[in-house]
């Protein structure tokens, strides 16, 4: 089976750089003036709505050279900046007509004065705030990304992206530069069409240039927006390539500046994503130790994203899965399967799941406790996360040398609780177990299995006996069970005070059974009576020849000695030894019903009956008093189609009282298979006591009777 049908592909969770949250901190923050969060008007009752359209208004007049014009326009901006801040003041600022208002002002018509080269500070400024209210719109309520664009906002963007030789000595030039960026990141994110346009429009170039900038802060908005604009989009992707961009964002992922080296293992996540090319040139490139080494970094978004990575760069098709293994990639990523965050969880469990299609990083992720954790996700309730879990286990299940390691650590019993949420994993836990199982039944691993069942301390020696009863080879069941005293193991769990305990009990019993039954059925019980003569239905109370008459409820019933001699001992005593009726024509039979006496009649007759449900537990003990053992199992079958929660003490008593086999392990059985339920009655704890012997006699019965072999065809 091919490994790609049964792993999940995880998505990239977010083609931007940072949540919503963190992306509003960011766009928010500016280290060169610190701007207050909430602006507070002069006139505290003034309706917002009306105090934005006098900004939008400001910003629509003509504008002259005039220095009034001029601070007029940038306190405008600067208040619609502060303004976009509030989740909740954006609808108003879009509804009153801001959007083309602050694009009309992302190049200043005063940004060529000085020298005809250099522009001045404040109109950075005005440029800086028209393009964060930008980034905020867009970011905090993405429907308005279109809007932007057809507001002719990619353009100006893109000649503000330009300016990487402009006055960087300036204040807020280089805060242009990352705002610039942070607006394509925000107006294309999950926008197809955008990002398009953005390539059309030249916009990728000056931001591959601004990757290697001196100022780490638009390093790290350019390394976002090509990001962003780079997710599903190979267009934007083999552009981003060519422009030589991979070399520096490598060597951006060595930054120490977490945000740095976050942007930039994103950005080269989505270029690899989906693109087995890109992937190989990113790994020439040098990318592969530092990824491995920001598995180990203090945030968790670039943790993330460095485990996709690593699952992206142990692909099927690659060959670098040692390498990864070689260069230290397991052991952070097994640490991070115990991390808080989900996503986290998911991604280093995917990476693991790639890495373990190698046989020896099957053994290298084993013996470094990744199965303990790996099972541990198992009880996530996040279907994406338990299934690149169970992925990983189906991996690790094929190297023989992490059996044992599963069965020690219970995984065995975690893979059967069946508590995973989706198709995918349940279907992929089966598989996982199937190996395991054909693992198992290999003579060199059940004698390892069987020395710890020996030698380990009583939890594991419990967890193996509980893992073979499910999963081996019934021909090995005496030798486990019995002399290897894995039955005594199994028993004790029915004691433990813990539900869970004695229903892993109870559920290994009642398999064992089952096997060990379908591999050393039973012999049949006789059908008809050990009897040498049938006399046929049409004898049954036919005083035709008849030479005994029975009085039953007062009424007679015409018999046959030479039938009832041959079925049953207790006749032949009767009408061949010293008891008075040996002689006598008619025989009174008390305790026993018309309707029950003629039904043992018909079975001695015919060697056949059809029993009433209702009538079985008289006929049983009837035909135990006459020893007639055909009827009686016949019966016990009958009766056992009735067993329940509610009557199993009461079945249970009676197979007991006339020694009814196949009713007692009737009840064994079902006492096993609704272990969970029974227990919760009160009567529950005495009961079990009683059954335990019965359960320990059952199972050793079954596991040492002798195998039918199978008749040789010719």
């Amino acid at each position: 089976m091919r490994s790609q049908t049964m792993e999940s592909h995880p998505k990239r969770q977010r083609t931007t750089r940072i949540t919503g949250r963190n992306l509003k901190r960011k766009l928010s923050s500016d280290t060169a003036v610190v701007v207050p969060i909430c602006r507070k008007f002069e006139d505290e009752d003034l309706d917002l709505a009306v105090e934005i359209r006098r900004h939008v208004e400001i910003l629509n007049s003509n504008f002259s050279d005039s220095e009034s014009s001029r601070e007029a326009v940038e306190e405008a901006a600067s208040a619609l900046s502060d303004l976009a801040k509030i989740d909740e003041n954006v609808e108003t600022i879009v509804e009153n007509g801001a959007i083309p208002a602050l694009v009309r002002y992302l190049e200043s018509p005063w940004s060529m004065e000085i020298d005809g080269n250099c522009s001045k500070s404040c109109d950075h400024k005005l440029e800086k705030d028209c393009a964060v209210a930008l980034g905020l719109i867009a970011a905090i309520q993405p429907a308005n990304q279109q809007l932007i664009v057809d507001a002719g906002a990619i353009v100006p963007t893109v000649n503000l992206l330009k300016r990487r030789e402009l006055c960087c000595e300036c204040l807020y030039a280089n805060a242009v530069l990352r705002r610039a960026a942070d607006i394509v990141t925000n107006i294309s994110h999950d926008n197809p069409r955008i990002k398009t346009n953005i390539r059309v429009e030249g916009g990728i170039p000056p931001l591959v240039e601004l990757l290697d900038f001196p100022d780490v802060k638009v390093q790290r908005a350019a390394a976002g927006a090509l990001r962003t604009v780079s997710f599903r989009n190979d267009e934007n992707k083999n552009q981003i390539v060519e422009l030589n961009a991979l070399p520096t964002l490598v060597l951006m992922l060595q930054s120490v500046d977490t945000s740095v080296h976050g942007e930039a293992i994103g950005a080269i996540g989505n270029l690899v994503h989906s693109s087995p090319d890109i992937k190989k040139v990113v790994i020439r490139a040098g990318a592969l130790q530092p990824v491995i080494n920001l598995l180990s970094s203090t945030c968790l978004e670039t943790q993330r994203e460095a485990a996709l990575l690593i699952g992206q760069f142990a692909a099927p098709d690659s060959d670098c899965k040692v390498h990864i293994a070689q260069r230290g990639a397991i052991t952070p990523l097994i640490t991070m399967l115990e991390s808080a965050d989900e996503q986290v969880m998911e991604m280093s469990a995917f990476a693991l799941g790639r890495l373990a299609q190698d046989t020896h990083n099957q053994a290298g992720i084993g013996h470094r406790g990744g199965i303990v954790s790996l099972l541990n996700l198992l009880d996530v309730k996040t279907g994406s996360v338990q299934h690149n879990a169970a992925f990983a286990l189906y991996g690790l299940a094929e190297n023989e040398e992490n059996v044992a390691d599963f069965i020690k650590s219970g995984g065995i019993q975690k893979l059967q609780d069946d508590n995973f949420t989706v198709q995918p994993t349940k279907d992929c836990v089966v598989r996982t177990l199937k190996r395991l199982e054909k693992k198992i039944h290999e003579r060199p691993i059940l004698n390892q299995l069987l020395y710890l069942m020996r030698t380990t301390e009583k939890t594991i020696q419990i967890r193996i006996a509980l893992t073979l009863a499910h999963l081996c080879d019934p021909k090995d069941g005496k030798l486990i069970f019995i002399d290897n005293s894995g039955v005594e193991f199994l028993l004790e769990l029915l004691y433990f005070s813990s539900i869970k305990q004695q229903r892993y009990g109870s559920s290994a019993l009642f398999e064992l059974a089952k096997k060990a039954t379908s591999f050393a059925p039973e012999d049949s019980a006789p059908s008809s009576p050990t009897q040498q003569v049938f006399l046929g239905e049409e004898f049954v109370n036919n005083p035709s020849m008849s030479d005994v008459t029975f009085l039953i409820d007062g009424k007679e019933f015409y018999a046959h000695k030479i039938g009832l001699v041959a079925s049953s001992d207790i006749f032949r005593a009767m009408f061949d030894g010293l008891y008075k009726e040996r002689n006598a024509q008619n025989v009174e039979i008390p305790n026993i019903t018309w309707a029950v006496f003629e039904l043992m009649m018909r079975f001695i007759y015919t060697g056949r009956v059809n029993i009433p449900k209702h009538l079985a537990q008289e006929l049983l003990v009837a035909a135990d008093q006459y020893l007639l053992q055909g009827l009686k199992r016949l019966c016990e079958y009958t009766i056992a189609q009735d067993i329940c929660v509610e009557n199993i003490p009461f079945m249970y008593d009676l197979a007991d009282t006339y020694n009814a086999t196949a009713l007692r392990q009737a009840c064994t059985l079902f006492v096993l298979e609704h272990f969970t339920t029974l227990s919760s009655k009160i009567w529950f704890p005495m009961f079990i006591k009683k059954v335990i012997p019965e359960i320990r006699s059952y199972i050793t019965d079954i596991l040492t009777r002798p195998v039918q072999a199978c008749p040789t065809i010719v």
